[in-house]
Order: structure tokens, then sequence, then C-alpha cells
């Protein structure tokens, strides 16, 4: 570990200051505040039992198959918690939760095993290819065995008639009809050409000649309205010109408040056979919900972990373990977390083991927070596809000899887009600013350990060295929440 300056005074970043005094929702630090479960406004709920896997014939003995017994209580419960006692079950198969209001919650996840003895591509085949030709199962950068699948349902409300900028809050519409105050709503631009895709890499943007990226949206609550003119609870994180196309849709998640909690999940050991022979050991996948959970988890022999596709969902208190015997390069699979979706908070997590992509941002993540981490030798991957806007903060890498190491196909952008965010980011030896093909100079570097000088310029390259013992707020996102939530 490099040396610490103990009992000195606590350090400001120049992009915040001591409370928050020093930024706005325009500056090139954006505003993470808004991550997770109800935005951090609420907390996550121990909502009451109403079933039992054992009323329906679940055995919990490790030889009884009770995969029946599992999708029959999904089926039958609705508006509570299906608690799982303590013991160790066997599924062999996808476990699919495609409605609000339910939580699966075990006796604590020591206590209460699933195990699956086989992996996904075996129960429900899904092969593909990787953008390079090679052929895989779809399973090794999506999927689990607890599904739980919505749709956002974003129909169109009315046409946004005036160009804005990225801080602002409130637009001017064409119609305020089917709007009101305190509803969630929509905000989308789409682009005919590549003009957006670079935008959001802030015209830094690297090879995109195969880059999809044509729409973005963020979703934010209504405050007033006065006239055409209808105001939010948070900042807009792009420009809106008129020629993307801007738009008013709904915002109407068909699945929301879905927990999943106190539970292990144990796979066979299998040696890892490296990238792109994953079949599908993987536990969850979230896709199409909003205000959603997952806790108190922990994890055994997995292929890939979670697979988060969603909004405003909270991931907190999982630990990855493993007894697989690694691949030459002394990894045991493929992603820890991958994020591709908008406003995520993964938070206390501890990952025991090398995956190729430990924490991953995908195509058009953002807003997504990643805190209070810590692993063996950490990668923050930025998957390329416009990951923008995201923040890792209060991480301890471990080894720190693969922090910016990161993955994505070919000729899709840099790994990361426009403010990126890493908060004290900390390693055994110095961490070097990233390498030129990661992402644009707007990234925003705040007490990452090193031993390289700063270098801080407000239109340029920000690279602010505070020791890690020394900087306040510890956490960004903790501190942009608390100063919200006092209405500063």
């Amino acid at each position: 570990m490099l040396p610490h300056l103990k009992g000195s005074d606590p350090v400001y970043s120049q992009l915040w200051g001591e409370s928050g005094e020093l930024w706005s929702g325009d500056s090139r630090l954006p505003d993470f505040s808004y991550a997770g479960y109800h935005c951090g406004e609420e907390a996550i709920p121990d909502v009451p039992v109403v079933g039992n896997v054992s009323d329906f014939g679940a055995k919990g003995d490790g030889v009884h198959d009770d995969t029946r017994a599992f999708i029959d209580a999904i089926e039958a419960c609705h508006d509570g918690a299906i608690f799982i006692p303590e013991g160790r079950y066997k599924i062999t198969g996808i476990l699919k939760i495609g409605k609000s209001n339910l939580v699966l919650r075990g006796a604590g996840k020591e206590r209460t095993t699933l195990y699956f003895p086989k992996p996904l591509n075996a129960i429900e085949p899904n092969w593909g290819s990787t953008t390079g030709g090679r052929r895989t199962s779809n399973y090794s950068w999506s999927g689990g065995f607890i599904q739980v699948k919505g749709d956002y349902e974003a129909t169109l409300i009315t046409k946004i008639d005036a160009a804005a900028k990225r801080g602002d809050r409130s637009v001017q519409v064409a119609s305020v009809d089917g709007l009101s105050e305190g509803m969630r709503i929509q905000i989308q631009l789409e682009a005919t050409d590549q003009s957006l895709v670079k935008y959001l890499y802030a015209d830094d943007f690297g090879d995109i000649s195969k880059s999809r990226t044509k729409e973005v949206f963020q979703v934010v609550r209504i405050i007033r309205i006065v006239a055409d003119e209808v105001f939010f609870d948070r900042p807009l994180r792009f420009d809106l010109r008129m020629d993307w196309h801007p738009e008013v849709r709904q915002y109407a998640p068909t699945v929301s408040e879905v927990g999943i909690e106190d539970v292990g999940y144990e796979f066979p050991v299998q040696p890892y056979e490296g990238h792109f022979t994953e079949l599908g050991f993987n536990p969850i996948g979230l896709k199409g919900v909003s205000d959603c959970w997952v806790r108190r988890i922990h994890v055994q022999n997995c292929d890939s972990g979670f697979f988060i596709s969603a909004n405003f969902c909270t991931l907190s208190e999982i630990q990855f373990e493993t007894g697989r015997a690694p691949d030459e390069r002394g990894r045991t699979g493929h992603h820890g977390y991958y994020l591709q979706g908008s406003d995520n908070l993964i938070t206390e997590f501890e990952i025991n083991q090398r995956f190729i992509h430990d924490v991953s941002v995908g195509h058009n993540s953002v807003g997504n927070v990643i805190s209070k981490g810590k692993g063996i030798d950490l990668t923050l991957d930025h998957h390329k596809h416009t990951p923008y806007e995201n923040l890792f903060t209060d991480i301890d890498t471990g080894a720190g000899e693969r922090v910016w190491l990161s993955g994505g196909g070919g000729a899709l952008g840099k790994h990361c887009a426009a403010r990126g965010t890493f908060w004290n980011i900390r390693a055994v030896q110095s961490i070097p600013y990233p390498p030129e093909v990661f992402g644009p100079k707007t990234m925003n570097l705040v007490a990452v350990q090193t031993e390289e000088e700063s270098e801080t310029d407000l239109n340029g390259k920000w690279f602010e060295v505070i020791d890690s013992d020394l900087i306040q707020p510890v956490d960004l996102h903790e501190a942009q929440l608390a100063r919200r939530l006092k209405g500063d």
C-alpha cells in the first residue's frame, strides 16, 4: 500500500468542495444522487411473508429436485415475500418472475442455498456468436437462473418543442395533455446519424464505425407544469437538439418492487475454460424492470454474477467466492456485474476471485453508481458503446494491476464516454491515469491512488491527486444524496 499522510486535515475536491458548494448541475461532475431503489429516497422494505416454498413441496435436502415447488410458489403468491427456509435446494430449471411486488427471501446467505447442477444453456439452449463470429452461448453475457423481466411501455406522450441544455430542469412541450405533477416521464432523443454518439463522447470517440447508439433517454419526475413548460426534479444529462427529435414518453414499468435477498447461490466446481466458453452458471438477471433489489447474497463458483438491464435498482452486500481452477491467465469467470441501464446502485460488495470483467458498464449505461466495494484485483470495466456519466467511488481494487482493463467489440468507440467519474479508488500499487483508448479527457478522476502528478483543467483533463486517507467526502454518491435530501 502506498504511504498516506495520517492525522492531517481533510482535503476537498475543487469539483465539489466541502459540502457541494463548488458544484452545479451543469458542471463536468454529474449528479449521481438518483441512483438506486426509489432514487435513494426510500429504504428497501421488509415486506411480510405470504408464502413458503415448503408448502409447495420443496424439501431443501440437496437431493430432491425442488424446481417445480419454486415455480408453483412464484405463480401462486402475490404482494409479499416467499420464504425459503434453511436448507439446500436443488434447482434444474429457470425461475421466471414477470410480476411486481414479489420477494424471494431466504433464511440467510449462509443458511439457505440454491444449488444449480446444470448450466442455463443445457436447460434452454441459446447459442449465438461474438462480434468476431466465434460461436458461443448468449449466456456468456446475459441471463440468470432467476430472471426478473418486464417492460417500460415507453409510449409517446408529446414532442419537445424547444432545445435545452445539459443541466436544465425544464422543457417546453407541444402539449401537456397526459402529463401531471408527480409522474415519472422518459425524456428521449433519437438521432439518424452518428452525431449523438459523438456528442456522448464529447467529440473524443475513437473508432465508432460499428456503433449502433442512436437513442438515449433519462427518467425524471415532474414537479410542476406552467403553461407549456414542464419542470422536473433533476438536471438534464444531455443537450436537447431539435435534430435529435426530443420527446416525452411514458415511463410505466410493468415489473417493479421485486426483491431477492438472504440467499446463497452455488454452482458445481468445474475448471474455468476461459473467455466465451461460459454456458450459463449465472444466478440472477434483471431486464426491463425498475425499483427492484438484490441484497445479502453469497455466490459460489459462477460463470458470471448479475446481468442488470434495469433502472433504479439496488444490489448490496454481495460476496463472490470460487473453488474453480482458473484459466491460464488466472481468471475464474466472465462478468461479476454487468450493467446496461440507468441509475442503478451496486454497493458493499466483495469479489474474492478474478473475473475477466469484475464490474462492467455497457451500452448506454448512465447514472449508475458502484460504491463501497473491494476485491483481490478488480477491473473497472467500461465495455464501449457509450457508457457515460457513471460513478465508481470508495473502492479498494486490491492488487491494482487491472484497474482500467476493459472489453467490448471492435469499432464501438472508446471504452468510457463523457464524464465517467472515479472518486477515491485505492490499490496496493500506484494506479496510472487511464490509457488514451479508455476514454475522453472529460472523465473525472479524484483521489485515485497514484504516484503521478495532478493535472486539473476544467476544460480538459481532470486528474486531481488527493490522498485516499484525506479525501472528503469518502463516497461522492452518499454526499450528493445527503445534500439533495436536505434540500440544498
